[in-house]
């Protein structure tokens, strides 16, 4: 991933010039995912896939806004500890939690603003349902007419027309920790863009792209 809020591309990055690597499998993957267990094992069972639910659409929304500013595998190792802490990123639990307890928990993230904002962003996902909508659908409303076809990492965006908006409606409705590059990765990552890299295994796996 080429985006500072998504999968980090400066650790276990191989010198490949941003090109897709194939690994000892025989699958071509983007360097991020080529070399670390971790963040190879995300991206061939998960990353890219469609999540359209709500609680998926949630939590996903959460660990993009925990991720701002750090690596996306420092997420990945905390996620069950997330998952634990947010009663399994159920929005209406969620919602009425208070978060001063999770201030001390050395397994999470202790940023307060980014743990208040799960709450926050609980809060405002269960009030989209007063819309008539659901967080995913809503989410999935900005999928844009095409997708990328990048062929180096250096070609993938980090923010679109679509995610901008997406960014500035969430924004109105009261959700936070969701800038315009963190959102082009939340659809990176649910399968609403495909970002794959030409050549690379997954590149149209999701189903939602040809």
């Amino acid at each position: 991933m080429p985006n500072t809020e998504t999968p980090s591309t400066t650790d276990h990055i191989p010198d490949t010039a941003g090109w897709p690597v194939t690994g000892d499998d025989g699958r071509a993957r983007p360097p991020w995912a080529a070399t670390d267990p971790l963040l190879r094992d995300y991206y061939d069972t998960e990353w890219g896939n469609p999540v359209r639910d709500e609680r998926g659409m949630f939590e996903r929304v959460c660990l993009e806004g925990f991720q701002v500013g750090l690596s996306w595998r420092l997420i990945l190792q905390k996620r069950e500890a997330f998952r634990d802490a947010f009663a399994g990123f159920d929005p209406e639990a969620v919602a009425e939690m208070n978060i001063e307890h999770l201030l001390d928990d050395e397994t999470l993230i202790r940023n307060r603003r980014k743990l208040q904002a799960a709450v926050t962003n609980a809060q405002a996902t269960l009030a989209l349902r007063d819309e008539g909508t659901h967080l995913g659908e809503f989410i999935w409303s900005y999928q844009p007419d095409t997708t990328p076809a990048p062929h180096t990492m250096a070609e993938v965006p980090t923010r679109s027309a679509e995610s901008e908006q997406l960014a500035k409606d969430l924004k109105k409705r009261g959700f936070t920790f969701v800038g315009p590059v963190t959102m082009y990765a939340l659809m990176e990552s649910t399968g609403i863009v495909d970002t794959n890299l030409v050549g690379t295994w997954k590149r149209g796996s999701s189903g939602v792209w040809a």
